[in-house]
């Protein structure tokens, strides 16, 4: 049963109402978040690795899934996007309170992803505008919670914390370019 769609104030919505395969398997991942971050606070490793590997698969399947089923819709793109950030800003953060990344990144992580949708007006049904180097970070963000959890639940000293440092170092720098880029480009297209 659909109900009615929530209706911003510029007259566009976005129906929250379908309940999706593929909204599902979105939401598992974030129900999985905190779990995971407690898990890598609390140095339980092999819990970290195991949430950590049901948001991958949920990640890769959720966007399979909506196409497949014709269910894509930009709802679903702003729920799989958001839940990522959220996933990624809680587990950085996570592995920051630890000392394995840097404090600044987590708040980096979720600042560029409201950037991301402020500047796609995806609030106001607008489909989101990706950029290249926002889409490798946030593919980065994963790697590295992903590199830590794994090692650590497999007791693996490669890569060393110097390794994963200078990867969190450089997701902070590219995080910031491409805020600046966005930034920049939104002011290009006010100017002229």
């Amino acid at each position: 049963m659909r109900g009615e769609p929530i209706t911003f104030s510029n007259g566009q919505g976005i129906d929250v109402t379908g309940i999706t395969w593929a909204n599902v398997l979105s939401v598992l991942r974030l129900i999985v978040a905190l779990p995971c971050a407690y898990s890598i606070w609390t140095g339980s490793w092999r819990l970290a690795a195991t949430l950590f590997v049901v948001a991958v698969v949920t990640d890769v399947f959720d966007g399979i899934v909506a196409r497949r089923r014709g269910e894509a819709t930009a709802f679903g793109g702003l729920l799989d996007h958001s839940i990522d950030a959220l996933f990624v800003t809680v587990t950085l953060g996570a592995l920051a309170v630890v000392g394995i990344v840097p404090f600044v990144l987590p708040p980096l992580a979720i600042t560029s992803f409201i950037q991301y949708v402020w500047d796609s007006k995806a609030l106001s049904g607008a489909p989101l505008r990706a950029s290249v180097l926002g889409r490798w970070n946030g593919i980065g963000y994963y790697v590295v919670v992903g590199t830590v959890v794994i090692r650590q639940a497999l007791d693996l000293t490669w890569p060393g914390q110097l390794v994963v440092s200078l990867i969190a170092w450089a997701l902070v720098v590219s995080t910031v370019v491409s805020m600046g880029d966005r930034a920049y480009a939104l002011w290009r297209v006010r100017r002229g």
